[in-house]
């Protein structure tokens, strides 16, 4: 299992544990000090991102110090891990509210408000999460340009997730000064600046899912859709046989390409029973 199951989750999995998500963690001031820092001083996390580009001209030997260093702040402060729908189901049948906002990547990224993300809490209307989203500063979230914040049922929040699986988006549960876990949100390479940073430049800030995919070669068709939408470079094709297959020393476990395949040739295992994969997080 991933460091948070063994730290934060008694050796299950940590994101499926209500305690991780109670607003008595969120008595902490400077719990709720950095969750507000984090959603209104976008330009410290624009200069996060400079600072990434710029880490690639370092020395290799300086790099790969800066980005252990970095690596084990974000474990601290603001640390995700994949999840499958099915365990995204989960957390929403015991959280109490959901309410969805603007994605702070995206706003980035993008300068678009794009609504991918998600706040969870046991707490109705939100409790004192929901509290500090309210408060936030209006030149973002609840700016002239944006919807606010919306308040949303599991069964709606479940349904968004699915077309957004359909959409090829990656599902991530994320903390907030660990282990408290405030967030749910559906990320991709192109966006999101998390996966970007974990996937692309080498410096990890997510854990990968608990699973990894398997893919029953005989069902397989060689249609390829599987690979239009893996963000983590898992699958490749073999022209030789028209087979797709699966390196899953790369497979984050996400599930993704499952919704994608007609012939349900996709499935997903328990990470720790792979030998291959089982060290892999």
């Amino acid at each position: 299992m991933c460091e948070f199951c063994l730290k934060h989750g008694e050796g299950k999995r940590w994101y499926l544990q209500a305690k991780n998500y109670s607003d008595d963690l969120l008595s902490d001031v400077r719990r709720r000090k950095f969750i507000e820092r984090f959603f209104t001083n976008v330009e410290a996390l624009e200069e996060d991102v400079e600072q990434l580009n710029r880490l690639e001209k370092a020395p290799a030997v300086l790099r790969g110090m800066i980005k252990r260093v970095i690596t084990r702040r974000m474990k601290r402060d603001h640390f995700g891990q994949v999840v499958p729908i099915e365990d995204v189901e989960q957390i929403f049948n015991f959280v109490n509210s959901i309410i969805r906002v603007a994605c702070i990547c995206r706003h980035i990224t993008l300068g678009e408000e794009k609504r991918y993300c998600y706040g969870i809490s046991l707490s109705p209307s939100g409790g004192k999460l929901g509290q500090i989203f309210r408060g936030l500063d209006k030149s973002f979230l609840n700016g002239p340009d944006t919807q606010g914040i919306e308040a949303v049922s599991g069964d709606v929040a479940l349904s968004d997730f699915r077309a957004h699986e359909r959409e090829g988006l990656c599902h991530t549960v994320w903390t907030f000064q660990a282990p408290f876990i405030g967030g749910i949100c559906n990320c991709d390479r192109a966006d999101c600046l998390a996966m970007r940073s974990t996937v692309t430049e080498s410096v990890p800030v997510m854990f990968r899912a608990e699973y990894v995919a398997a893919l029953d070669r005989d069902l397989c068709t060689g249609c390829r859709e599987c690979m239009r939408v893996c963000q983590f470079g898992a699958l490749t094709y073999s022209a030789s046989n028209a087979k797709a297959s699966i390196d899953r020393r790369w497979c984050y476990g996400c599930g993704i390409c499952r919704s994608v395949c007609k012939k349900d040739a996709i499935k997903l295992e328990e990470r720790r029973e792979v030998p291959v994969t089982a060290n892999l997080w």
